[in-house]
């Protein structure tokens, strides 16, 4: 039998969480192997999720520009129509870009891409023992002191509702739908299904969205959240809310979805296309979890602590298969932190500043509490307001719906959470999240010089109205 060979830190997953954990482990000197079950790197992110579904809003979002919004800059425009493969190549080439570019990064750092399912086995001598399984059978184990588990997570499903792929799809399928669908039915109102509904809203579907809840983006600032309905609303998305779906049969190229009101009161709906978005699970399967005693906790989660260790000694995780927010900068900055543990270093992420986006038109964007939390949490606070209106640069863009809204700890004026519904919402909230990294009180903020004419001055405008010294309210 041949030696194994030994590293001193394997990732399991290449997503945005496990690769740049890898590549900074190898930058402190750590031997380190990446193991990834796919054909390309950069996980769901990279290839199925953030990055090819911005492409198809971006496209999306300047067709529509087109056809509504350049006449009132005086740009005269005719026949104005969408070549929908066109977009696809164009979204597959960002997507390939990317993730060759993270192929190049492995081979500058020298870290060892180990291509199968990585399965996590008892070692010897304090040693993890990872077996990877190739496409044609083929196995290889390697050896370490520590593994750090970056498998991410996959679309939840819906009892009652197959997806076939074809007719009822999940978000990886909503980005390769061939056609425009006549009629999307899309099953809940959360961030993945109001971004891809907005893609095909804009490229000429009738969507429909079926929410459980009462209300659209659950964990959003219930005040933006409210604000973002009415705009999409106004763009054509029909929603219905407090309605739970019981079931959805293909009949032919349409699909019945079935669901109740909250009196209980039975109602169908009939599409073309059902888009099924109703969250995302941490993925585990087939990782050996159990045979090496990694605790799960009560929702499925690798269970870690502080130091993103789990129960057993040597073995971490990080990102979307763990607690908290799925989103793939956390697990970029969980990553940098286990590898500068795993080298004798301090690691640490501040979650109260981990900023997150919804790419809709227009954007919407938070960093911090929310109003709701803030109340059930007895927190005292302040809260600052200011619309995109009086803002010059809106103005210029033709961008001057929005508003942005900060909080402020009532006693000690620190900024405890900024949100905002606007034009490069997810641009602006990245001051915020760095002011609440530093500690910042919205006096600070208010007294930093803003460049004008830009949007940021209606982060300041906000800040400078938590003391109600705002000017141009």
């Amino acid at each position: 039998m041949s030696e194994i060979e030994r590293f001193d830190v394997v990732v399991v997953g290449s997503g945005p969480g496990g690769y740049v954990c890898a590549i900074r482990a190898a930058q402190l000197g750590l031997k380190t192997a990446c193991v990834e079950k796919d054909a390309t790197l950069g996980g769901t992110c990279l290839n199925v999720g953030c990055i090819p579904s911005k492409a198809l809003l971006e496209s999306s979002e300047r067709y529509a520009a087109a056809r509504h919004s350049l006449a009132e800059h005086g740009v005269k425009v005719s026949e104005v129509g969408f070549d929908l493969d066109v977009m696809h190549e164009r979204r597959k080439r960002i997507v390939a870009q990317l993730t060759g570019g993270v192929e190049l990064l492995f081979k500058k750092n020298k870290i060892t891409r180990l291509s199968g399912m990585g399965r996590i086995a008892s070692g010897e001598g304090g040693l993890h023992r990872v077996v990877v399984t190739g496409a044609d059978g083929g196995e290889r184990v390697v050896e370490t002191s520590a593994v750090v588990i970056a498998t991410g997570s996959v679309p939840s499903s819906l009892r009652g509702v197959t997806i076939d792929h074809q007719r009822i799809v999940d978000s990886t399928g909503a980005l390769e739908l061939p056609k425009v669908p006549e009629h999307l039915v899309l099953i809940g109102a959360g961030v993945i299904g109001l971004e891809l509904g907005s893609v095909w809203a804009r490229l000429g579907a009738k969507v429909t969205v079926l929410e459980y809840l009462e209300r659209i983006l659950p964990g959003v600032d219930g005040e933006i959240a409210r604000a973002a309905e009415r705009t999409l609303k106004a763009q054509g998305l029909d929603f219905v809310l407090g309605a739970r779906v019981t079931g959805a049969e293909v009949q032919g190229e349409r699909v019945v979805v079935r669901w109740l009101d909250k009196s209980e009161a039975a109602h169908e709906i009939v599409g073309d296309r059902v888009l099924v978005a109703v969250g995302r699970r941490p993925f585990t399967a087939g990782l050996g979890l159990e045979d090496v005693g990694v605790a799960l906790d009560e929702r499925g989660r690798v269970a870690i602590d502080d130091a993103f260790q789990t129960n057993v000694a040597g073995i971490f995780a990080i990102g979307d298969v763990t607690r908290g927010a799925m989103l793939a900068h956390k697990a970029e900055d969980e990553g940098i932190a286990v590898a500068e543990i795993l080298a004798g270093g301090h690691g640490h992420v501040n979650y109260d500043a981990i900023p997150s986006i919804v790419y809709t038109h227009p954007e919407i964007a938070g960093v911090g509490r929310t109003e709701e939390e803030l109340g059930e949490a007895g927190v005292p606070f302040v809260k600052g307001r200011f619309k995109y209106g009086p803002n010059g640069r809106a103005l210029a863009l033709g961008e001057s719906e929005g508003m942005v809204k900060m909080l402020a700890h009532a006693e000690t004026d620190r900024i405890l959470g900024c949100h905002i519904i606007g034009a490069r919402a997810g641009d602006l909230i990245a001051e915020v999240a760095v002011a609440m990294e530093f500690g910042a009180s919205s006096e600070d903020l208010a007294r930093s010089c803003h460049a004008h004419p830009t949007l940021s001055e209606v982060v300041r405008e906000a800040a400078l109205d938590c003391a109600r010294r705002a000017l141009h309210k």
